[in-house]
């Protein structure tokens, strides 16, 4: 834990006092969340098993008072590194400042995680109070010139400083934070750089309130049962729970979240409902109301910009990409547009086939982007006797999961226990203890499944505690999984589609990442590496999640307990290269558009519409295909941390297609590959640069065939 350092017994009661006056000036605002509670339980240590953190004693009138002293504490343990009289070194500057900022990070883990996975309107209040402070509170240490000198004084004796590659980690890590966070920067252009920061920090806040509020507002009632021709049993009686919980028994309720909204166009006959739900989709925050979001993500986008020319970039993807393993936006757009000339054809060859169903069944229009779904399920009946509805009887939630445990057993060694005694936050939430073959304990997971109005759509794999050994202290890792999957019914249990078998591997491959860490430093373990490498221990998971051994782990029909049939699997096997065109385009299209948007020069705010419209244009986007994501609904590159990096998939895909043919060559389940994946890439967080962990593991750079392959692209 970091140390609260206090100079004297005066200071001390000074700060209180400060402290205590902005808390009455912040209780004024908050009606009452502002007020010191005697039992914070952020304010000491968690008195849980596995420290993990009490969420049965955290009230929302908590967190702010935490924030304050949290970034109290921070600015205290700067202070006392920067004004340190003695010569700076590695240990009493780098360890010291890998060490600050324990209470502010403790606080923000919890508050930011429900943020996400459930909030409600004061901690939406809370987090636009916040926010301003915050960007204030980073810049303050990333504009602290005394600390910059220290640290810049050190960076520049690495070379004989013999440190090992993870200390040189930290210290080329830390460096260029500072340097990219404007410390070489003028007293003026601090200023402005300060201005910037805190203007995108609620700019980005206020995009994601927005699609949360619009998507949440929107439902589409059914009240006459025949409109729901074609639905699947499940998912009526889904919908008719839907409609009860909003106080509309006895109809029908579908909803935005994917779980709800998908297998509508996947089955619907009624092609004027699937237009509607549609439509609503794709002009999410495009209303022209209090939730539109066209004039943020412009201002994003400029600012963004503007922070990137002041600190002496080309472009804001230039100064994101510095850190990738990309370097530089011209090798992204090498990668797109090299696979877009492939995946551009196969989809227009897809689209030809749905338009000889719509032809051959007497229909009088053109395939239009909500009929998409529809009929390729149409198609993958008809051309593999395969649909949605005959797999997810096989794909019970419960064994799906248990399966996936199985697969990192036999990988790792890894055991999960399921700990109902441990704190949660929600009652649909499970909890994990992590144990090694040995029984020795690895860390603690936390999995939620199920979409509700206070979760944000979409699935993401996060911490609550960082595995590290900070501060001399082994830190075990508190990870959590956050999904929105098909919910139970009253006659059914949780029963998933291939796809969300395929995202509940993937972000328990993000999980594995952060649970198996095994780094020194707080600030470089985990997760912690650069956006375009962090995928690919999520993407190479997904390898296993329909492969046909593993489909016999887990795959039992949930009423006759059946394995399922090698018929069913050759069916999914052969389906595997189905639609590949589309998933390709939709997803390149909006990388493009995001490395559009990323790559202006020109501060000038654009028109949102008009500047998507020609960029898909440009790229020949079909109209039958509309981007994965919108520009006024992509949270990605406007509300998370993946501006100028939505690429990062596919880039990552690159990595996984190349690194799983180590387990095709030595096998599935092969105890020396999957040792050395774990050894070199899962333990090492970004102690390393990402190319060197990966040519360690597989013994080369990665090739582009495997992924081409494997889409169909290339025999």
């Amino acid at each position: 834990m970091g140390k609260k350092i206090v100079k004297s017994n005066m200071m001390f009661f000074m700060a209180f006092f400060l402290l205590f006056g902005l808390l009455s000036l912040f209780n004024c605002s908050t009606g009452g969340g502002g007020k010191i509670d005697g039992k914070n339980p952020f304010l000491s240590d968690y008195n849980t098993p596995f420290e993990v953190p009490p969420f049965h004693e955290i009230k929302t009138e908590h967190y702010l008072p935490a924030f304050l002293e949290g970034m109290k504490q921070e600015q205290e343990e700067i202070a006392s590194i920067a004004d340190n009289p003695a010569a700076p070194t590695f240990s009493n500057t780098l360890v010291a400042l890998d060490n600050c900022g324990v209470l502010l990070g403790k606080v923000s883990d919890v508050f930011y995680n429900l943020k996400n996975a459930d909030t409600n309107p004061e901690i939406q209040k809370i987090s636009k109070e916040i926010a301003p402070l915050l960007s204030k509170h980073n810049d303050d240490i990333n504009l602290n010139e005394k600390l910059f000198q220290r640290i810049k004084a050190v960076y520049e004796q690495k070379d004989q400083l013999k440190l090992s590659a993870e200390q040189l980690a930290l210290l080329e890590k830390k460096y260029k934070e500072f340097v990219r966070g404007g410390a070489n920067l003028t007293a003026e252009q601090k200023e402005k750089f300060r201005e910037l920061n805190t203007e995108l920090s609620l700019l980005s806040l206020k995009f994601g309130e927005n699609l949360l509020n619009e998507t949440n507002a929107f439902t589409l009632v059914i009240d006459n049962k025949e409109e729901l021709a074609g639905l699947p049993p499940r998912v009526v009686d889904s919908a008719a729970e839907a409609a009860t919980e909003a106080g509309q028994a006895g109809k029908w309720v579908f909803t935005l979240q994917k779980p709800s909204m998908i297998p509508f166009l996947q089955f619907s006959e009624k092609r004027e409902l699937r237009e509607k739900i549609y439509k609503a989709y794709i002009n999410l925050c495009n209303n022209s109301n209090e939730w539109d979001n066209n004039k943020i993500l412009s201002k994003i986008a400029s600012l963004r910009l503007s922070r990137a020319k002041l600190l002496g970039y080309e472009t804001h993807a230039h100064y994101i990409l510095e850190m990738n393993m990309a370097k530089e936006p011209a090798n992204v757009f090498t990668l797109l547009n090299q696979l877009w000339e492939a995946g551009l054809a196969q989809a227009k060859e897809e689209k030809t086939a749905l338009q000889e169903i719509i032809d051959r069944e007497g229909g009088d229009f053109k395939l239009q982007s909500w009929d998409w779904w529809y009929y390729a399920e149409k198609l993958k009946k008809e051309k593999y006797d395969l649909d949605d509805s005959a797999l997810r009887p096989y794909f019970k939630l419960d064994y799906v999961r248990d399966g996936l445990f199985q697969v990192a057993n036999r990988l790792f060694g890894l055991n999960f226990i399921q700990r109902p005694d441990l704190p949660k936050y929600h009652e649909d939430v499970h909890v994990f203890e992590v144990q090694e073959e040995d029984g020795s304990h690895v860390g603690v997971l936390y999995m939620d499944f199920f979409p509700r109005a206070s979760k944000r759509g979409g699935a993401w794999m996060n911490n609550y505690r960082k595995q590290s050994r900070r501060g001399g202290k082994k830190n075990t890792p508190v990870i959590t999984m956050v999904l929105n999957f098909s919910m139970p019914t009253d006659t059914e249990p949780a029963l998933l589609s291939l796809e969300e078998v395929s995202t509940l591997f993937h972000e328990f491959g993000h999980a594995l990442h952060g649970l198996l860490s095994d780094c020194t430093y707080h600030e470089i373990s985990g997760t912690s590496v650069s956006r375009d490498f962090v995928e690919l221990p999520s993407q190479i998971m997904e390898n296993w999640a329909i492969h046909p051994e593993v489909l016999k782990l887990y795959a039992y029909h949930y009423k006759t307990g059946e394995v399922i049939p090698q018929e069913l699997i050759e069916k999914i096997k052969k389906s595997g290269l189905f639609n590949q065109g589309f998933v390709l385009v939709e997803y390149l299209a909006a990388s493009l558009l995001d490395m559009n948007y990323h790559t202006l020069k020109d501060t000038k705010e654009v028109d949102a519409q008009a500047f998507e419209t020609k960029v898909l244009t440009d790229i020949g986007l079909i109209p039958e295909i509309i981007s994965r994501y919108r520009s006024t609904y992509f949270r990605h590159i406007f509300a998370s941390g993946y501006s100028a990096g939505y690429y990062s998939y596919i880039w990552s895909e690159v990595l996984d297609a190349d690194a799983f043919e180590a387990f095709k060559e030595n096998g599935l389940f092969d105890k020396a590959t999957a040792g050395a994946l774990r050894a070199h890439i899962l333990s090492k967080g970004g102690s390393e640069d990402p190319m060197v962990l990966y040519k360690r593991f597989r013994g080369a750079e990665p090739g582009i065939d495997p992924l081409l392959k494997r889409k169909g692209f290339k025999q």
